[in-house]
């Protein structure tokens, strides 16, 4: 297996941030020619996901909603980001893509996001190749 990793710095509490050029360079950085890619992000509170990337209003969008997402209940975890780990939960830390010619075969409108829920942090992003 061949691995690659890069890093983010996100900027807010709750932010959608396109990576995937980052994930194409990395693929290209590992002669990954094709087959199916884990795009992984080691943390408890972001998450990874693919959307529409055409219009930045759906980055926006997607962020106010993942806010307005976290129920209002008490949670016992002490550092006050229970909320962040819910999300990450309900959105997932992986996906598998597949890949040819060193390029994710996304449909056209589509782009991997990495979700960021307790921002801002330095984050960092995996990606796995058979």
């Amino acid at each position: 297996m061949k691995t690659a990793s890069f890093s983010i710095q996100t900027k807010a509490r709750i932010e959608v941030v396109s990576i995937t050029d980052k994930v194409n360079d990395a693929l290209g950085g590992l002669g990954a020619s094709e087959g199916i890619c884990t795009v992984y992000t080691p943390h408890t509170t972001a998450a990874v996901s693919i959307n529409e990337d055409a219009d930045p209003d759906v980055r926006i969008d997607l962020a106010r909603a993942f806010d307005k997402l976290v129920p209002d209940v008490r949670f016992d975890h002490a550092e006050g980001n229970s909320g962040a780990h819910l999300l990450s939960t309900l959105v997932g830390v992986s996906l598998q893509v597949p890949y040819s010619e060193s390029r994710l075969a996304l449909g056209r409108w589509q782009g991997v996001y990495f979700l960021e829920f307790d921002g801002p942090r330095a984050r960092e992003v995996r990606i796995y190749v058979p």
